[in-house]
C-alpha cells in the first residue's frame, strides 16, 4: 500500500473504532495475527483484548475525541501523534466517575501489510490522564 493509503487507513480506524464507538469493527482493520504493544514489559494484546480495552475507554469516556496532530506515513505503516480528550462519566481502571475532562497526548506506530494493521506500539499518556482525573498514584511493589 502507499503512504496515502496507510494514512487513510489510520484515519478510518480512529474515526470508526475510537471516536465512532464501534470497537467490534476492528476486524476490518487488523490482521488475524495483530499484536498491540502498550509496554515492553506487559503482554501484547490481540484483537479481542484490544476490543475490550476500547470498550472500557468508551464506557468511561463516551465523548472521546481524537485529533491527529502529526502523521508520518510510509509504504510499511504510519507513526502519529494525537490529542485525546473526553469526559469521565463511567468507571475507569477502578476510578469512579469524576465528571472531569482530560486532554492527553498519544504517540503510536502502526505496521501495515496488505491493508491491515499487523503490529502497533505506543499509546496514550495514562499517568497524565489519571492525574487529571484526580486519581492518587501509588508505586507498585
Amino acid at each position: 500500500m502507499t503512504a496515502e493509503d496507510n494514512k487513510a487507513l489510520l484515519e478510518q480506524y480512529l474515526n470508526d473504532i475510537w471516536v465512532g464507538g464501534e470497537p467490534e469493527a476492528i476486524e476490518r482493520f487488523v490482521a488475524p495475527d495483530y499484536q498491540r504493544h502498550m509496554s515492553p514489559t506487559a503482554p501484547s494484546l490481540d484483537s479481542a483484548t484490544q476490543i475490550e480495552r476500547i470498550k472500557g475507554f468508551r464506557a468511561a469516556f463516551p465523548d472521546i475525541v481524537i485529533d491527529l496532530q502529526h502523521v508520518i506515513a510510509g509504504d510499511e505503516g504510519v507513526a502519529f501523534h494525537a490529542t485525546m480528550r473526553g469526559t469521565h462519566t463511567g468507571e475507569f481502571l477502578g476510578i469512579p466517575p469524576t465528571g472531569k475532562t482530560f486532554e492527553i497526548h498519544l504517540v503510536d506506530f502502526m505496521w501495515i501489510e496488505d491493508g491491515r494493521i499487523v503490529e502497533q506500539w505506543g499509546g496514550p499518556d495514562m499517568l497524565d490522564m489519571a492525574k487529571q482525573l484526580g486519581a492518587s498514584i501509588t508505586p507498585g511493589e
